[in-house]
């Protein structure tokens, strides 16, 4: 006799990888570092070595991924983010 064990993704729905998106961070020369480890930290739950390492890919690749999410999760995020004159979006 073998028992089959329901995990969390069986008993809950599940997600499309399409129900699934991005906030995009990009480039500007118009904040400073500071400033956008500071909201990384305040507004996407970062860590401060993580915001640090994404405003440094910002820097020097000219945008990064800094969050991944549903739309649901993500909209108020990018709405504080743009709030604090950052330039972002979800994709």
């Amino acid at each position: 006799m073998s028992v089959k064990e329901k995990t969390k993704k069986d008993q809950g729905k599940s997600l499309s990888k399409s129900d699934y998106h991005e906030i995009i961070l990009y480039n500007d020369d118009i904040n400073t570092f500071d400033h956008v480890i500071d909201i990384l930290i305040k507004v996407c739950d970062h860590s401060a070595t993580q915001a640090e390492q994404c405003a440094l890919i910002v820097h020097y690749k000219g945008k990064c991924s800094v969050k991944s999410g549903t739309l649901f999760d993500l909209k108020p995020r990018v709405k504080k983010m743009i709030e604090a004159n950052l330039t972002a979006e979800i994709i």
